[in-house]
């Protein structure tokens, strides 16, 4: 296991450190994990050059908004599909789980023209409706759902609770794990997504994070530094919103909870 761990974390270790070397320390033959001389020329250096602060904010609203959105319908979805007896429910479910046998590059020119046709392109509208539920979170909330008793939803109904007040104020305090893991799969999806914002954006003004370090990669191919510094920029706030979320998660995955 601490072999396995070494490989994982070596990357991400080598992008931190390097993030702080000089350019010819980067490139140098053969290279070295560690350097005689650190700076914060790169970060100063990202900062200045692409509109990072931007770039920041049009991903945080992106990101953000769509977890929300997602985390709500797609809890609703799975509900319905795990507690509610309604026509087409099989073959509505199928359907759903069959799109997510589909690639994004399959239909991602489809979509350019539909949102380009509803003059969203370019807009927050554009790049948060096409993500505000998934196929993979529907299955996840209606795994969890299912695996709860009907015992709670049953003594709720004689205490004269309607489905909507089952769903708010029983089935979604007991969901609190599946939910958590499921805006943080959510979250960390959308702020590391790099085709669906870089064909649905044209302008620096509405770029994500990793669409504006691409296009900042493609200009300033020579400056290995501040790309890394970039990189890292991009992968702090994850990394510490795991930290806080890291339990919900792993219970989350696990699918934990009540079961009959």
């Amino acid at each position: 296991m601490l072999i396995v761990i070494v490989i994982v974390l070596f990357p991400f270790i080598w992008l931190l450190i390097s993030s702080f070397k000089f350019e010819k320390d980067i490139i140098t033959y053969p290279p070295h994990i560690f350097s005689s001389k650190y700076t914060f020329e790169n970060y100063i250096k990202v900062w200045d050059t692409i509109p990072l602060m931007q770039y920041i904010k049009n991903t945080v609203i992106f990101a953000g908004a769509t977890m929300i959105i997602s985390v709500v319908l797609d809890s609703m979805t799975g509900y319905a599909l795990a507690r509610m007896q309604f026509r087409g429910k099989t073959f509505f479910y199928y359907f759903v789980m069959t799109t997510m046998m589909i690639p994004f590059m399959v239909y991602m020119i489809p979509l350019f023209i539909e949102i380009n046709k509803l003059n969203m392109l370019d807009t927050y509208a554009g790049l948060i409706i096409p993500r505000a539920t998934t196929a993979f979170g529907i299955f996840m909330m209606r795994s969890y759902f299912v695996g709860l008793p009907r015992d709670l939803e049953e003594a709720a109904r004689i205490d004269g609770l309607n489905e909507f007040g089952i769903f708010t104020k029983i089935m979604m305090p007991l969901a609190k794990p599946s939910l958590m893991a499921l805006a943080v799969f959510t979250l960390t999806n959308n702020w590391n997504d790099l085709l669906y914002p870089l064909i649905l954006t044209s302008t620096s003004d509405m770029r994500t994070l990793p669409a504006g370090l691409a296009l900042f990669t493609g200009q300033h191919i020579s400056f290995y530094g501040p790309v890394m510094a970039g990189a890292v920029i991009s992968m702090l706030p994850l990394f510490v919103i795991y930290i806080f979320a890291q339990k919900y998660f792993v219970q989350g995955t696990a699918m934990s909870g009540m079961k009959e």
